[in-house]
């Protein structure tokens, strides 16, 4: 946990709200917020799904009830796995495959962000996926990005575009090359996305090595339905700056007698190296990554000093948004509000944007915005204890 350095002296601390009495006594869609890992095709909202359906000639929807067809998402979600859980992509990526499609839901996007307290979000998608109607990779990258600029201009919210390789599919080098070519554009890394089991990174060297050689970004899925070789292999195979969930580096890990944590060498290198985690709660309970909130690494890795920091994945098939994913952590392994300043501040430093606007968002934004609830939980808590 982090230190109580900024809470003023007068206001010791544990007079302060911890977990589910944070929870209760702040609105978490006030916190800043950093988001890096969500998917664009994974956060439609149910009515413009079926809004585009309608208007596409789309007939594969299951209702066309927007509260329905949420749920029907959110059911098929939560089958414990990882092949099953990505069946659902089927339905959003039909109706993503026109221009005033992809701008619309990239727009909507940002939108959602900014409602949610959002001040920066990256969010990825695989070109690939979005050509069933004759539209080029130009064309698809156009819309997108069009449709996110839009969405800052509406809104304030910052944001970088993260291409998608498919790692069962073979043109990974050409998905890392339209990254590139795209980078000063607004796009700001490369993603190796899919199933793990039986796709293991080092099948995808060409594309990461060209990554590397163009000193562009990198992050890689790993270990979230595969072991720890699936994260070996994305750091030391293929040089990811970042990794997508990590959930399973627990297996490289053990507790001792004394309940210290003692740390495989896989573990110790990415502490040691500060190699950022890009966790996922709701989501890897939903994929079966962990069994149940409870026995998410989160708390312990992140109580070790990992730098880990938490994410929505995909917040239609999840039922999630960044406000609950943190009021779930908060609730589930009794964190302060420091803690949450700490995520944030880690996601911030980690994330593709320029070191410039990083340093801004923390400066102008993170840290006032943190400071400033802090003192209202502080008076409010020392207002209760003289009455």
């Amino acid at each position: 946990m982090t230190g109580n350095h900024r809470y003023p002296e007068v206001f010791p601390q544990a007079s302060l709200p911890v977990g589910v009495e944070l929870v209760a006594a702040l609105d978490f869609r006030r916190l800043p917020k950093v988001l890096l890992h969500e998917h664009l095709d994974g956060g439609l909202r149910p009515s413009t799904l079926i809004e585009l359906a309608h208007e596409q000639g789309y007939t594969g929807l299951p209702t066309h009830d927007a509260t329905d067809l949420a749920a029907w998402f959110h059911r098929g979600a939560q089958r414990g796995n990882l092949i099953e859980y990505l069946e659902g992509f089927a339905q959003t990526v039909a109706v993503m495959q026109t221009p005033e499609a992809l701008e619309r839901i990239a727009f909507e996007f940002i939108e959602d962000m900014a409602r949610d307290g959002v001040l920066y979000a990256e969010v990825r998608f695989a070109p690939v996926l979005h050509t069933g109607r004759g539209l080029t990779h130009d064309e698809i990258l156009t819309a997108v990005l069009a449709g996110l600029a839009r969405g800052e201009s509406a809104y304030g919210v910052k944001w970088g575009l993260i291409l998608c390789a498919m790692r069962d599919r073979a043109e990974s080098a050409e998905t890392a090359a339209l990254a590139i070519a795209w980078r000063d554009l607004g796009v700001v890394g490369f993603d190796l996305a899919g199933g793990e089991a039986g796709f293991p990174p080092k099948r995808h060297l060409e594309a990461c090595h060209l990554i590397q050689r163009e000193n562009f970004h990198l992050t890689i899925h790993a270990g979230e339905a595969f072991g720890p070789e699936s994260i070996w292999q994305a750091l030391q195979w293929c040089g990811a700056h970042r990794l997508g969930h990590g959930t399973r580096l627990m297996e490289d890990i053990t507790r001792a007698e004394d309940g210290s944590l003692q740390l495989g060498r896989l573990a110790r290198y990415i502490l040691d190296r500060r190699v950022p985690l890009e966790m996922c709660l709701s989501s890897n309970v939903h994929t079966g990554a962990c069994a149940s909130l409870a026995e998410h690494p989160f708390g312990q890795l992140h109580r070790a000093g990992f730098r880990v920091f938490l994410n929505t994945d995909d917040r239609l098939m999840s039922d999630t948004e960044m406000s609950k994913e943190l009021a779930l952590a908060t609730e589930t392994f009794g964190l302060h509000l420091m803690d949450l300043e700490k995520m944030t501040l880690s996601a911030m430093k980690s994330a593709f944007a320029p070191h410039e606007l990083r340093v801004e968002l923390i400066r102008s934004r993170i840290l006032p915005g943190y400071s400033a609830l802090l003192a209202e939980l502080a008076e409010r808590a020392f207002s209760q204890q003289t009455k």
